[in-house]
């Protein structure tokens, strides 16, 4: 039997063939519509996303009506995973910002995959630890760096993740995404526009100077992606 092709997903790809084939008829290809919640902090998960582009914020909703950004997710990734498998509620929204595709398995037989691969447990085990330094290294970041270094970090993982240098943001969501006024982030912005960096309009932003991007970003963009590499293997 020939190989199956397999979506742009980081972990379908890694799964040994034999694992994928008993997965793949399980699978089913759904669009991720911007603003759709994927998961909602409190409810048990019925389904869990492998996303092919795009990109997933996991959000945490605080008591003031204000809303924090703990980790991004793409296709190095999946929503939902650790709830489905213990079968407990997520603790953070999963929100979309950048639209993509994904592929969807319902939770239950995501765990029944889970029980019966123990290939198939280890590399979820190893993303979660991957997303779980993500999560700590965003925190970090917003407390310690500069609106200028937080911003480019945010692109730049976007970037990986829709594997574009034009995405559908506004500066009113890139400011919710790293947890700043948005007339900051219009700062910013314009300094970037000004310097090459970036080129911007209503809804929507190009990086047309990759390395300078790259210089304004702190070291935690670098950090995340080592740590995925670390744990989960380089991205083909």
């Amino acid at each position: 039997m020939s190989a199956l092709s397999r979506p742009p997903n980081r972990l379908l790809q890694a799964l040994p063939p034999t694992e994928y084939a008993q997965l793949h008829p399980l699978l089913e290809t759904v669009d991720l519509t911007k603003e759709t919640v994927l998961a909602d902090a409190g409810t048990p998960v019925q389904r869990v996303y492998f996303p092919h582009g795009g990109v997933v914020s996991m959000v945490v909703n605080l008591s003031d009506g204000q809303s924090v950004e703990i980790a991004t997710i793409g296709r190095d990734g999946i929503v939902g995973a650790s709830a489905a498998l213990h079968e407990r509620p997520p603790l953070a929204d999963a929100i979309v910002v950048v639209p993509g595709t994904a592929s969807m398995l319902r939770a239950e037989e995501f765990r029944e995959a889970a029980n019966r691969s123990a290939d198939f447990r280890t590399l979820v085990a190893l993303y979660e630890q991957a997303l779980m330094a993500q999560t700590q290294q965003s925190v970090a970041c917003n407390v310690s760096h500069p609106v200028e270094a937080r911003l480019s970090r945010w692109l730049l993982r976007a970037r990986d993740l829709c594997g574009s240098e034009a995405l559908p943001l506004t500066q009113e969501m890139l400011a919710q995404m790293i947890g700043v006024r948005r007339n900051a982030v219009s700062i910013v912005a314009h300094g970037f526009q000004q310097a090459g960096i970036l080129r911007y309009s209503r809804g929507h932003i190009e990086i047309t100077d990759i390395d300078g991007l790259r210089k304004a970003a702190c070291e935690c963009y670098a950090t995340v992606k080592a740590h995925a590499e670390q744990l989960i293997g380089p991205e083909d």
